[in-house]
């Protein structure tokens, strides 16, 4: 059996951005595409051939790269060593994708001994891209602005929850999951409430424009890309009940600030877990 391998975090973060820019190039191409291929996954979601090409593009490039590490993909599990692994999700967002909402993103990144130590969000509908790494800082790159260098990502400063902006994603996810009435009692807490969606909500708290996000239902690939670039732009990632990491399904991001705050008015906080 092939052995995991050893490499500085800077090398695996240019690593996941070449993959990131393979990815683009495939999901650019079917977007909004007439001819796109869209079937239905024994869970009732749906995936698009485009969802199954990125995600074989990207193991291709880590067998090539990486071929001692295991992946865990949203579309084709989970293979290889779990001391470092690289979860991927193909494309966050496929029911924006497959209505041409521009709301979605290829999410890559590495786990070492189940934490993530490297992620990468890349939204080439929306001209963006974060990326982060234990110790180095968050970063995006947006095409928008004029000289397209990257920018250091700093959370908000929002230090009580009537003045915070809340992203809650789905009502049917939190109703799901018996907390609806928790996060009205919540949206009745802060100065603002909107369902942003998939990977968009956390990379707006990342950059500041939000403080609150957080959502049910959610897999280690919805959300281990996400960890290190909230974490490191200042914030703070765990369950709805206050786990650390992506393993618990639910995720709560916010500026750190207003973390506590918002486990106990949401009453999810388990004794000893938060801090």
């Amino acid at each position: 059996m092939t052995e995991p391998s050893t490499f500085a975090l800077s090398d695996d973060l240019a690593l996941a951005l070449q993959l990131a820019d393979a990815a683009d190039a495939i999901s650019r191409s079917r977007f909004m595409a007439m001819d796109l291929v869209v079937t239905t996954k024994p869970d009732r979601t749906p995936v698009t051939d485009a969802d199954q090409a990125v995600e074989r593009a990207i193991r291709a490039g880590l067998a090539h790269a990486r071929p001692g590490d295991g992946i865990l993909g949203e579309e084709y599990g989970t293979e290889g060593s779990t001391q470092r692994q690289w979860i991927i999700d193909p494309i966050d967002g496929t029911a924006n994708f497959l209505r041409g909402v521009p709301i979605w993103a290829t999410l890559i990144a590495l786990a070492v001994d189940g934490v993530p130590v490297v992620g990468v969000v890349s939204a080439p509908a929306l001209g963006k891209r974060w990326w982060a790494t234990v110790g180095g800082g968050a970063w995006m790159r947006d095409k928008h602005r004029p000289d397209h260098a990257p920018v250091p990502l700093q959370v908000s400063a929002v230090s009580e929850l009537a003045d915070a902006s809340l992203s809650y994603n789905s009502i049917q996810q939190w109703d799901v999951a018996g907390h609806l009435e928790p996060l009205i009692a919540l949206s009745r807490q802060v100065w603002r409430t909107r369902a942003y969606g998939d990977m968009w909500s956390y990379m707006m708290l990342a950059e500041g424009l939000i403080d609150i996000a957080g959502e049910f239902d959610l897999q280690p690939y919805d959300m281990a890309a996400l960890v290190p670039i909230v974490q490191e732009a200042g914030g703070r990632f765990t369950s709805v009940d206050g786990q650390e990491g992506p393993w618990h399904g639910s995720a709560l991001a916010t500026n750190g600030l207003l973390h506590e705050a918002t486990l106990t008015a949401l009453g999810t906080a388990a004794p000893g877990l938060s801090s």
